[in-house]
């Protein structure tokens, strides 16, 4: 389903979005897997640029 409440300032950031949920569920199955705790670091980096990254957006989008 197209998501509805795209807007020109976050349509082209979705996609990237998007593929850091996929890392940092990547670095959690690898976390899982090896026990590394290199890949909770690496996953939880992710997860604080995606929320830095949102809260840019919306910003962006206030200033439309």
């Amino acid at each position: 389903m197209p998501r509805e409440w795209d807007t020109p300032v976050r349509e082209p950031w979705n996609p990237i979005i998007h593929q850091l949920l996929r890392a940092v569920d990547q670095h959690n199955r690898e976390l899982l897997t090896t026990g590394d705790p290199w890949h909770a670091v690496k996953a939880a980096e992710l997860r604080q640029y995606v929320r830095d990254l949102k809260s840019w957006i919306y910003q962006q989008e206030g200033r439309e």
